[in-house]
């Protein structure tokens, strides 16, 4: 069990630590030492339970469409922990887990706004199921564009780091004491939790195992909840994002002034 626990992620939402990692970890044992399931057969499961999950949703099955749902993301994350435990993950098997992750969302969110538009005729759940979708697909195309604007960022400040390797340092002025945010940060790092508490994980848990196990009173008001912090989060990561650019953009401009100087 050791090995496995060392194949979590060093930072996860907190939905995975406390409430999926307790159970993917022993079903990933099992897994690695009585099965010969790949990590690519394990995203097919999970991409299957998921689809189970927006068939019991259209059927008004919310019971049973939210447990298929926590079991596929569940499989979806012990897929992980084969892949990095055995050495087995392949460049296919990213693109494989990343387009049965869309998948899912996207039926699943139909599903739900088919069911209880089919039940009720109010046009409200296909409005809330068609933003779900849009949100989620938001994310995941925002994300990698974040993540190229930073590598493109740190590329060019160790580039101009290279550039000044031989001129003498200048002294550091003493350290700050942390600040707050820094020490809720290190807290959470101790436990394996990331900052940003509600994150895309938290939303598909939110609207398609929360809000059905408590019922169809829940479904809209918790998706509404859910999808504004969601929207809240990727606004605030923007925020911090165009604050990193900033920065660098006002020390790339010193350095030409300075070189012009």
């Amino acid at each position: 069990m050791a090995d496995v626990h060392e194949t979590r992620k060093s930072r996860d939402s907190w939905w995975t630590v406390y409430l999926v990692d307790p159970i993917a970890c022993p079903v990933a044992l099992v897994v690695a030492n009585r099965t010969r399931l790949t990590p690519n057969a394990l995203t097919v499961i999970s991409l299957a339970l998921g689809l189970g999950s927006a068939a019991c949703l259209a059927a008004q099955e919310l019971a049973a469409g939210a447990l298929l749902f926590y079991l596929s993301f569940m499989i979806d994350c012990v897929d992980g922990k084969i892949a990095r435990l055995k050495g087995t993950g392949t460049p296919f098997g990213l693109w494989l887990d990343y387009v049965g992750d869309r998948v899912r969302v996207v039926f699943c969110a139909a599903g739900l706004a088919y069911g209880q538009y089919a039940a009720t005729g109010d046009v409200t759940y296909i409005v809330v199921g068609a933003a779900v979708a849009v949100l989620d697909l938001f994310r995941y195309v925002n994300a990698p564009q974040m993540k190229r604007v930073r590598e493109v960022v740190r590329e060019a400040k160790q580039a101009r780091a290279d550039a000044r390797a031989d001129m003498v340092p200048a002294p550091r002025s003493p350290g700050r004491p942390p600040s707050f945010m820094k020490r809720v940060n290190r807290f959470l790092a101790r436990r394996r939790v990331r900052s940003h508490v509600f994150s895309g994980i938290e939303f598909h848990a939110s609207v398609f195992v929360v809000a059905p196990l408590i019922g169809v009173p829940a479904l809209v008001p918790v998706s509404a909840v859910a999808s504004v912090l969601l929207l809240a989060n990727e606004l605030f990561l923007i925020y911090r994002l165009w604050l990193f650019t900033r920065r660098h953009s006002a020390v790339t401009q010193q350095s030409r002034e300075h070189v012009l100087v």
